[in-house]
């Protein structure tokens, strides 16, 4: 496990409402590998108001949005965190703040946000290289591992923010684990629908001794969620942290019938995490 660093600067979090563009930290940094150690940096708050889940969303959105320059190729998330993300990128753009942004979007509905905010699209196929992807995270454990595609959009993520020079996390510090899969919620897993039950089982029986159950996932009306690229998500949820998430992604990735899980493994350049008592910026 990669020991944190920390240094704290002090501000008020209505400061952080009206301006966070004033807390400017330049954090464009590569990608590293797992070996060079987590550095975190911190903005914390002497006296606040109570803050929701949402509040903490949207402070770690506009700390993300800093990375954004005028000209960038951008990739936009999927999610409720990232949708703060796109709805700032949008207003940059409407003030002037930004210009000539190309943004790739990650699913249907990050497509449709941000043309109602007038933010140019485009798809990989045009735009192979991007500059930098934002987006959200469902897990992120102290080495900025991630789980993500609780959204269901896990393929276009990963497809799109593996193809980013850099790619900022945002989350909330409810997201943070000791180990992936420490949370007890989902990690989702994007299967063809052919023979889905086939593949439930052998996912469950791949993971029997970490102790797991699997789940397809279903909409309120009780039918198969169906994702962007006409596929169906298994859930697994684990009774204990997983071991080896390289391992794990190894394994689940060899069975026919699966097209991409929601380990997402030594991908993040940094990650934003917004709490009770500010904002921490985590990097390799």
């Amino acid at each position: 496990m990669v020991s944190l660093s920390s240094t704290t600067t002090s501000t008020s979090l209505s400061s952080l409402h009206h301006r966070s563009a004033s807390f400017h930290i330049n954090l464009r940094t590569r990608s590293l590998s797992l070996r060079t150690p987590t550095k975190t940096f911190s903005i914390k708050a002497q006296s606040a108001p109570v803050l929701t889940q949402d509040d903490l969303k949207k402070l770690a959105a506009d700390k993300a949005v800093d990375y954004v320059k005028s000209g960038m190729i951008l990739g936009l998330g999927t999610g409720s965190t990232a949708a703060f993300v796109v709805a700032k990128i949008g207003e940059l753009l409407k003030s002037g703040e930004l210009k000539d942004i190309i943004g790739i979007p990650t699913s249907k509905r990050t497509e449709e946000q941000a043309l109602s905010l007038g933010i140019p699209l485009s798809v990989l196929d045009e735009h192979p290289k991007l500059d930098l992807a934002i987006d959200g995270a469902d897990e992120v454990d102290p080495d900025l591992n991630l789980v993500k595609g609780r959204g269901g959009a896990l393929l276009r993520e990963k497809m799109v923010e593996a193809a980013s020079d850099k790619f900022v996390v945002v989350a909330d510090e409810t997201k943070l684990v000791d180990g992936l899969g420490g949370s007890k919620l989902a990690m989702p897993v994007e299967v063809v629908q052919f023979c889905w039950k086939y593949n439930l089982i052998r996912l469950k029986e791949l993971f029997k001794d970490e102790g797991v159950d699997a789940k397809l996932r279903l909409n309120e009306d009780g039918k198969p969620y169906v994702t962007d690229n006409s596929n169906y998500i298994v859930d697994l949820y684990f009774e204990n942290p997983i071991k080896d998430g390289y391992a794990a992604g190894k394994e689940i990735s060899s069975l026919e019938g699966v097209v991409e899980h929601g380990l997402f493994l030594d991908m993040a350049t940094a990650v934003i995490i917004a709490g009770k008592t500010g904002i921490d910026v985590k990097t390799k």
